[in-house]
């Protein structure tokens, strides 16, 4: 779906600023209130809606805009306000009956609002205050910071009487909540990442990139979420020259230093010092053009903006920018190279320069480059190196499929493996090519079958030594693909609890494997473990492994402590490692950290947040042509929009997640999403049906946490008293809260325990689980309502509806079936309200005129609708839930 984005953004993330607003023109002693903010952050936005707020109040308001060219008449930015009779050549007495005029007969009040206040000529700000103190006006300005102002303009902003009001660029969660209030719905959080890198809060900034990349189609929604392409951001001419204003220096060496800073950027210090003055670099760090980085003993020059860079290296000439790179190789070959990273710089400046470099320094760059995890760099300096050079060594080949692979070109990636894995020889080569290559087919390509073929016939080329390494290949393909237990049973035989005693790819590569394995199975305290650990040495041994960004190891963690029940550490953790990620530029393990997340918020109970991350993950996925988690993050969007009611996008998403094919992972969880649509279609028993199959799947293949999660949907759908028995048999097998507290709800569910549903919710709320709870609250109200027990069912329902709160609007058939809390009348309400302060009935009777019986009786009343027994208890709900 493609759209244009209004020019007029709605106005959201600025609730601390409309605050401090409206506490300062509540003051009566108030003169003013004035936005202090760099250019771009909305001052003007903010100040019109502050000038619409009070003139809905009763104040007459008027708009004034300084500018440069208004400000060399004097009185010229004022002039429209200044009645024609008024004679100015007494400026005092003048300037009074201005005043008197504007204040009229009716004593009107006026809010006058002046944009760019900075710019303001002397005499105009001089007339301002003697209105202002005079009570006839109030001011309500903008100032940009960094600007000079006179010393009129001073006194109109300094004070008690006049409140200042800074405004700041935008933090990453409220450019979230202004990108999804202009695009009307959610936006990826890649896409959120790389907006706000790009605009840094700046608010211009942003509505500039959003619109250049919506008219270039590189912005897009696919029905779930907005996310830009892979071509990247494209802002607007006007973006430009914004831009290119700002960027203005008349200095030809100033100009030079910033053009040599775009294109090397950082730069170290004593390397612009030979290119520009010290004084020169100075003005440019004043004018907030270029900022100085200082890490340990190093110092560099950036500049201050990533968009800067942008503009000035597109400006740049193709023979400019070749010699402004050679002169800057020059340069750090003649002192020597020194530091790490100058073999990287030498190698990108020449290729980028010549379309050449030196294939030693080329790889000997990539290296550098993946030890940094910028993969897209790896694979343009290693095909810079000819195809037919010597230099393409197999460990070139593995660096460059690597590369490959995690930038999602996985084809390309199998066919180089392919070819090498015949022609090496040697238990190192080949182990390396074989871990390599099964990596790729089964993850990104998701071909479990072709993996361990390859596997098996590396296996009768290498030793017995090195065929224990490909033991643990074959385990984690077998244990993350619908085998937990075997492969378990493989790494208990192979896998040795120290890193040290193995290849670090394999221990790693069996560790993740276990992890999944043992959370797969019930034993999530050990999972827990072995994530952690594997997640540190990964971390330790970043550069010695071929495995992908260390964050990727903590994706088992997060899946482990989902099991283990600790839901809201798990999506802290995972956020976290996404976020990494994104930064890092590594997106095939984001597919599946989006996947999971999408899961821990869907076992939360939030399916607005889970189908987000669900739908990030089918559209990365999709982009990257990585078919193999299509099926599960489909089904997670089908169920979350079914918890929402949502019939239409659950129908689409779960018929398109059975165009591909079951991978194992999550035994049974594929089908979620049909389910759900089912049931939300009235057809609970045909939904257990599909849950029933789907738990069987989940049993056969040892995935007892996915049985247990399944089996506990068939609970809340009507089926409980058939699963209890069942859940009861996996809460002994499994450790952690969740399994046990799955047991809980279905067996209260089904033996029609309210007490025990009640005490259920708690457990369900500690871990986490606020639908569950929720649900089970419900549940004891409508026992508590057909038997009889009134008050009960009021104070359950009130805490189901509490728990709900939590749950982003979902609906279950659970929730529906207990109907709304009885409401209270408006007397009622008055008298609960007056009854929580712990005042005795006689003093209501007094305050309302009533007799204390009749009080009384109310009180009783009111007690029995919101479930309470006492004054405290009834404070204590009105407090929870405010009456409306």
């Amino acid at each position: 779906m493609i759209m244009s984005v209004p020019q007029r953004w709605p106005l959201v993330a600025r609730e601390g600023e409309l605050g401090a607003f409206a506490g300062a023109w509540a003051d009566h002693r108030c003169q003013g209130a004035v936005f202090f903010g760099p250019a771009g952050v909305g001052k003007s936005r903010l100040a019109g809606e502050c000038l619409a707020q009070v003139v809905q109040e009763g104040w007459k308001g008027v708009r004034v805009i300084a500018s440069a060219a208004a400000a060399a008449v004097p009185l010229g930015a004022l002039a429209h306000l200044i009645p024609t009779e008024v004679d100015l050549s007494d400026p005092v007495e003048g300037f009074s009956a201005v005043a008197r005029a504007l204040a009229g007969p009716n004593q009107h009040r006026w809010a006058v609002l002046v944009d760019d206040l900075h710019l303001i000529d002397a005499a105009s700000a001089v007339l301002l205050r003697q209105l202002m103190d005079a009570g006839v006006v109030r001011l309500i300005g903008t100032v940009r910071t960094g600007k000079p102002v006179n010393e009129a303009v001073q006194a109109l902003t300094v004070g008690d009487l006049v409140r200042r009001i800074d405004m700041g660029t935008l933090n990453q969660l409220s450019t979230e909540r202004v990108l999804q209030a202009a695009l009307g719905g959610p936006i990826g959080r890649r896409t959120l990442a790389q907006l706000y890198s790009a605009s840094r809060g700046n608010l211009l900034y942003l509505h500039e990139l959003v619109t250049g990349a919506l008219t270039a189609e590189t912005l897009t929604n696919n029905g779930e979420i907005w996310e830009i392409s892979s071509e990247g951001l494209i802002g607007t001419p006007k973006l430009t020259e914004l831009i290119k204003a700002r960027l203005k220096v008349t200095n030809l060496a100033a100009q030079s230093a910033l053009e040599l800073i775009a294109l090397c950027e950082p730069l170290a210090l004593n390397d612009a010092e030979k290119a520009a003055s010290m004084q020169t670099l100075a003005e440019l760090e004043q004018q907030g053009l270029v900022q100085v980085i200082m890490e340990r003993r190093r110092t560099t020059l950036a500049l201050t903006h990533p968009l800067y860079g942008e503009i000035l290296r597109g400006a740049i000439s193709d023979h400019r920018k070749r010699e402004i790179l050679l002169q800057q190789v020059k340069r750090i070959r003649t002192h020597g190279v020194r530091r790490r990273e100058d073999a990287l710089h030498i190698a990108t400046w020449h290729l980028a320069a010549t379309g050449t470099a030196d294939p030693e320094l080329l790889i000997q760059a990539a290296t550098l480059a993946r030890h940094a995890h910028d993969y897209h760099q790896v694979i343009t300096l290693l095909n810079a190196i000819p195809k037919n050079s010597d230099h393409r060594t197999v460990d070139v080949k593995l660096l460059l499929s690597e590369a490959m692979r995690e930038m999602g070109q996985w084809r390309e990636a199998e066919e180089l493996l392919a070819e090498v894995a015949e022609k090496v020889e040697g238990d190192q080569e080949i182990l390396g090519i074989t871990i390599a290559r099964t990596m790729n087919l089964f993850w990104i390509g998701g071909d479990g079958e072709l993996a361990l073929r390859v596997n098996e016939a590396a296996c009768e080329r290498v030793s017995e030594e090195a065929r224990r390494t490909l033991q643990i290949n074959e385990a984690h393909i077998r244990g993350v693909s619908g085998e937990p237990q075997l492969g378990l049973k493989i790494l208990e035989e192979s896998l040795p609890d120290s890193e040290t005693l193995i290849d670090i790819n394999a221990w790693l590569w069996g560790s993740m494997a276990k992890t999944v394995g043992l959370a797969f199975t019930g034993r999530t305290e050990k999972a827990i473990d072995w994530g952690e650990k594997a997640y540190s040495v990964h971390v330790s041994v970043d550069e010695d492994c071929l495995l992908s960004h260390p964050t990727a190891s903590s994706l088992p963690l997060v899946i482990s402590l989902t099991e283990n029940g600790r839901l809201q550490e798990a999506i802290s953790i995972g956020v976290k490692a996404y976020d990494a990620l994104i930064a890092a530029r590594t997106p095939a393990p984001q597919i599946w950290l989006a996947i999971f997340l999408g899961r821990a918020e869907w076992l939360s109970g939030r399916p607005v947040t889970a189908r987000q991350w669900y739908a990030e993950a089918a559209n990365l996925a999709d982009r990257r042509s990585q078919f193999n988690a299509q099926q599960l993050a489909l089904s997670g969007v089908a169920a979350s929009a079914a918890l929402l009611g949502d019939l239409e996008t659950a129908e689409d998403s779960f018929t398109a997640a059975r165009n591909y094919p079951s991978r194992g992972w999550f035994a049974g969880e594929e089908l979620i999403g049909e389910a759900w649509t089912i049931a939300l279609k009235g057809e609970p028993q045909l939904a257990q049906d599909v849950l029933t199959r789907a738990a069987q799947s989940a049993k056969e293949t040892g995935h007892f946490t996915c049985e247990s999660m399944l089996l506990t949907d068939i609970a809340r759908l009507g089926g409980a008293k058939e699963v209890k028995n069942r859940l009861s048999e996996l809460a002994v097998q499994c450790d952690g809260l969740f399994v046990s507290a799955r047991a809980n709800f279905a067996s209260a569910l089904a033996d029609e325990d309210p007490h025990g549903l009640l005490t259920t919710a708690k457990e369900l709320k500690k871990i986490g689980a606020d639908l569950l709870a929720a649900e089970a609250s419900s549940a004891a109200a409508v026992i508590w309502q057909q038997s009889g027990e009134i008050r009960r069912s009021t104070a359950a329902a009130r805490q189901a509806h509490a728990y709900t709160l939590h749950c982003e609007s979902a609906r279950t058939p659970l929730l529906d079936a207990a109907g709304t809390v009885s409401t209270l009348s408006p007397r009622e309400q008055e008298i609960a309200q007056l009854a929580a302060t712990h005042i005795t009935s006689k003093e209501i009777a007094n305050h309302l005129v009533l007799s204390v019986r009749t009080v009384d009786n109310h009180i009783q009343r009111i007690y029995t609708k919101l479930g309470v027994t006492n004054r405290r208890q009834l404070a204590a709900a009105l407090e929870n839930h405010p009456l409306q």
